[in-house]
């Protein structure tokens, strides 16, 4: 088969044994570092996609896609317009709610904190997952004038109730009595307890949207109106054509606009992880670049005699980039291969690890999830694949350099 000078020659120099079994060996500790630093790249941005995934899911679940509030936090009229919205601009349904800080006390454990939320069971269904993440009772107990309260899982176990247990609900309003101003509050009937897997557990009281009108002074009006999507990826598009729309006093906005910090925050923490292990495939360049240094010295003489033949610099240059790109790439489609097989299986293989050890390594209360999620992303693969490329290029760059200026009456001098 025919091959190009330069790449024949460049081939032949990677296969070749070497009297110097030292600079085999950096050869050697060079592939396999940019293997380990690919392999730990891709790994790495898997799990943190399988997180991002996991803890996007959890929220976008609990999140409405578009919200319309009152800029004075409440929405006075709003029947016409919740029953003009479903079927226009991929909206698909439409739930009103009212919402509001408070404070709940149970029999048992400490006073907790919580959003207070009122809502139609029937309209939050359409909009809402809820229903489907109960443990324990249902949402339609949220009847009027019932007074019942659906609490998060841990919500309910900071407070130390259950089902059928009653809870003091505090507001931020104050009553006139003859005995002076007193705080609002009100005793509720726990009668269900949902889990999200998210901190909405920690959080949330839901309570029927009439009872939270008496308790919080609402009257007629609502906080706002919840917008389900025929897809979440036009929350954005639906959110500009309503507030052309809209009245001035309305505004609408997004579950983009909700968590922009958090969702920051995790693509920042990822690009930062990325370039901090990619520290890893740079030193192992580096050593690449020293190996090829020192071939470069120990074949100087058969450098000065391919140049006394006729070889051109450029030609000299050639080899020595297609040695370190054999190198680099070498070391590159190994870690690639590594990298996908370890990420499509970290999940099973952590989970059996947890159960050999029966050890539990991530906490659903800190990581909200109990396993360790992974997404493989090709286009990470092909731009980890691709800077690894560059970066080993890069290094051949030098020594290669060196070996065309080589002086043949030099090198051959003592040879």
């Amino acid at each position: 088969m025919f091959y190009p000078l330069a790449l024949f020659i460049g081939l032949r120099y990677t296969r070749a044994q070497r009297k110097n079994h030292f600079i085999s060996f950096i050869s050697i500790v060079s592939m396999l570092g940019i293997a380990l630093g690919v392999m730990v790249l891709i790994v790495v941005l898997s799990v943190m996609n399988g997180f991002d995934k996991e803890i996007k899911t959890r929220i976008l679940d609990m999140v409405p896609q578009v919200t319309i509030t009152g800029n004075n936090g409440q929405m006075s009229g709003w029947q016409p317009l919740a029953q003009s919205l479903p079927g226009r601009d991929h909206i698909v349904a439409v739930a009103p709610f009212i919402q509001g800080q408070a404070m709940l006390t149970g029999s048992f454990g400490a006073p907790a904190f919580s959003v207070l939320q009122g809502i139609d069971p029937q309209a939050q269904i359409k909009v809402s997952p809820i229903a489907s993440k109960m443990v324990s009772g249902a949402l339609t107990t949220l009847t009027p004038k019932s007074f019942n309260v659906i609490l998060g899982q841990d919500l309910a176990a900071s407070l130390g109730v259950q089902v059928g247990d009653h809870v003091i609900v505090y507001v931020p309003k104050a009553s006139f009595s003859l005995v002076g101003v007193v705080p609002r509050l009100k005793q509720f009937r726990v009668s269900g307890i949902f889990k999200t897997g998210y901190q909405f557990d920690s959080s949330y009281a839901l309570i029927n949207i009439q009872d939270a009108a008496a308790l919080l002074q609402m009257g007629n009006a609502v906080s706002g109106l919840q917008l389900k999507l025929d897809d979440l990826f036009h929350a954005e598009l639906v959110s500009t054509i309503l507030n052309n729309i809209l009245p001035a006093n309305l505004n609408a906005y997004t579950w983009i606009n909700q968590n922009a910090n958090f969702f920051q925050a995790l693509a920042m923490e990822k690009l930062m992880m990325f370039f901090i292990l990619m520290l890893i495939i740079a030193v192992a360049v580096f050593n690449m670049l020293a190996s090829l240094v020192m071939l470069v010295t120990d074949k100087s003489a058969e450098i000065a005699i391919l140049r006394t033949m006729g070889m051109r610099a450029n030609m000299i240059l050639h080899i020595f980039i297609v040695q370190g790109m054999v190198i680099g790439a070498s070391g590159t489609l190994l870690g690639i291969v590594l990298g996908v097989i370890v990420s499509l299986h970290v999940t099973a293989w952590t989970n059996a690890l947890q159960n050999i050890l029966h050890m539990q390594f991530l906490n659903a209360n800190i990581y909200y999830i109990n396993f360790l999620p992974a997404s493989l992303h090709m286009s990470d693969v092909l731009i980890i694949s691709g800077v690894a490329l560059v970066l080993s290029f890069l290094a051949t760059l030098y020594p290669a350099y060196r070996a065309s200026k080589i002086n043949p009456a030099e090198a051959l001098r003592y040879e």
